[in-house]
């Protein structure tokens, strides 16, 4: 064969032969062929600098199976053989005179051993891997060690350890992201560069400590401000996710809630702990988001797990806000409390009591099965939490939608620096006012599809009911069940339906369109197809390439950190070994399904007309 380039030669065949006897012939062939393709190696070929020729060369003796052992390499010459004695393989690449460039001066390209016997490769090192992998990182960071380490042997015929593998993935990561070091370092620039790409959002990023390591992170975009203060209910969902990366940290969040039921987050912060003064913060930077604003909206409801330090913050800064439960988390705690599916399923029907009567009822039921009941309620206070007492206004909403958007971002970006993070959740951001405003723009009713749908369902019920008109603005609507009173001028009835969720019910249709009125009209302005527009008409601009970024001079960073100085990572740090993972499940997030209960036998889990059991 000739010295000017690479072919396969009885050599080659040998190896497969060799690897044969391991169960790999197949596919060592057709990786040697494939690599031949790609790797092809002739007198004169050049190579922009060492370390290229140095990666190729590497590449080119994984695909054939051979060892690779380097004789030299300096600024002006890379030398390197084959590792087996006696086996003529060389290959000689020197600086070109003049220019960067190297190029091959000699090659000797036949192999007479056998090359290498196993899926061990001394080449494959962590830098290969990291190289190996970029392309597929680059698409999806939660690519696992595990599945690299798999792909590697399919495709490579190469065998690497979960710990190369894993480290691989770590460089990778950094050499697209920057390190986790970095992210940090950036935190003051990239505050800079949002305020200063989308005036009037807050981007803020404080340090603690003489050697100024990370405490806290504020970031609301003017967008989402303008969208939840003129067109938004007065809604609030506030939780938190704990993240686990290289030096762990809480995210936090409040959301609100759009015309059409989905989540509208307001603002993000990131924290080195989660702690009841960082809590008191974030509700201080939430509330000087909202300014003097607050005092011209509704008054405030807000939803969270009620948890340690939250109903201080909210008392201090939000005094006349209603703050009430997440019904899932309460809901959880009484189903691990009592264990009891009948106890659970009268729980449910309480929770959704419009009076104070039926819930009133509910809770005799549930005394008369456990007495355990009554300290529970104490503890779980109805007034935080039932319909039937919680003075705030949910619109429908009785869960943390936020809980799961959270869960969500902590386990897709938990392995990316602080500021990829932050890019990440605004190019979400992003998306959601892109898509959102152009499906806006294509409804032609009044009313967004969501409360249409609950409007048409409130007039289809109300053909069943007798209307009785006291006065120009009282009806008395007449069924079978009860009678309730309804006023349209106060958007008010007795079944208290239309105050909680906002949406004539069907009583207040029946009412409505006896007197020749359009039901759409008498919905709260929130749920209107303007105000869904409206919401979404701003921008949430680019920010540009982090290599454009100019390092700010003198001044702080948003009433936080000076612009220009060098944050460190925070003082915590993720412990050896594996992290716990809590699945959230999404169906843990719905009411669960109602208990049927028979009422022949009385039992659970049939209803009277299936049952077989003897009288």
């Amino acid at each position: 064969m000739a010295d000017q380039s690479l072919s396969i030669t009885n050599a080659d065949h040998s190896l497969a032969v060799a690897l044969a006897d391991h169960g790999h012939a197949d596919q060592s062939i057709a990786v040697a062929d494939d690599s031949l393709a790609n790797y092809p190696l002739a007198i004169g070929q050049e190579f922009p600098d060492v370390e290229t020729c140095r990666r190729t060369l590497k590449d080119t003796a994984i695909a054939l199976h051979f060892d690779l052992r380097i004789v030299k390499s300096d600024r002006s010459r890379f030398i390197a053989k084959c590792s087996k004695e006696g086996c003529p393989w060389r290959i000689h690449v020197a600086k070109c005179p003049g220019v960067p460039t190297f190029s091959i001066r000699t090659l000797h390209g036949e192999h007479t051993c056998e090359g290498v016997h196993n899926l061990h490769h001394q080449q494959a090192s962590v830098g290969w891997v990291a190289r190996s992998v970029e392309a597929r990182i680059r698409d999806n960071p939660q690519y696992k060690p595990k599945e690299i380490l798999q792909d590697i042997r399919d495709q490579h015929g190469v065998a690497v350890s979960y710990m190369q593998a894993w480290r691989g993935k770590e460089r990778s990561m950094a050499a697209l992201h920057g390190t986790f070091e970095e992210g940090y370092h950036l935190l003051p620039a990239y505050c800079e560069q949002l305020r200063k790409t989308n005036p009037g959002s807050i981007a803020s990023v404080f340090a603690t400590g003489q050697e100024n390591c990370f405490h806290r992170l504020f970031i609301s975009h003017r967008a989402s401000i303008y969208g939840f203060i003129n067109f938004c209910r007065p809604l609030l969902e506030i939780d938190r996710a704990h993240l686990k990366g290289k030096y762990l940290g809480t995210l936090l969040c409040a959301s609100a809630v759009d015309a059409d039921d989905s989540l509208f987050p307001l603002a993000i912060a990131v924290v080195d702990t989660e702690t009841e003064e960082n809590w008191m913060w974030f509700m201080s930077e939430l509330r000087k988001l909202l300014g003097v604003n607050t005092d011209n909206m509704p008054r405030l409801t807000i939803l969270s797990e009620r948890q340690r330090g939250i109903v201080e913050a909210v008392e201090t800064h939000f005094p006349s806000a209603f703050h009430g439960f997440c019904l899932r988390y309460v809901s959880e705690n009484f189903r691990d409390t009592f264990k009891n599916s009948k106890l659970v399923n009268i729980f449910w029907n309480a929770v959704y009591a419009l009076t104070a009567v039926e819930f009133e009822s509910k809770i005799t039921e549930m005394v008369e099965i456990s007495q355990d009941v009554i300290p529970w309620f104490e503890q779980f206070p109805p007034q935080l939490w039932a319909v039937a007492y919680f003075e705030g206004v949910r619109y429908g909403h009785f869960t943390l939608g936020i809980t799961e958007l959270l869960y969500n971002w902590a386990l897709e970006c938990h392995e990316l620096p602080i500021v990829q993070m932050m890019e990440q959740i605004r190019h979400q951001f992003t998306l959601w006012f892109d898509q959102r405003r152009e499906m806006g723009m294509r409804w032609t009713s009044i009313l967004v599809p969501s409360a249409e749908k609950r409007i048409q369902e409130a007039i289809a019920d109300a053909h069943c009911y007798q209307v009785l008109r006291a006065n120009e603005v009282e009806f008395e609507i007449v069924s079978t069940e009860r009678t309730n009173i309804v006023d349209i001028r106060t958007r008010v009835c007795s079944c208290r339906r239309w105050h909680l969720y906002g949406l004539p019910c069907a009583h207040a249709a029946a009412a409505l369109i006896s007197c020749g009125q359009n039901v759409q009209l008498f919905a709260e302005p929130c749920f209107t197809v303007a105000s869904y527009r409206g919401t979404y008409s701003q921008v949430i601009n680019p920010i540009p390439d982090r290599s454009l970024w100019k390092e700010p001079g003198e001044g702080t960073d948003g009433g936080g950190a000076k612009a220009d100085i060098n944050i460190r990572p925070p003082k915590t740090r993720r412990p050896p070994g594996r992290p716990k993972k809590k699945v959230l499940r999404v169906e843990n997030l719905k009411r669960p399904k109602r208990v049927v209960q028979c009422g022949r036998c009385h039992l659970l889990g049939h209803s009277q007309k299936k049952c077989t059991m003897p009288l």
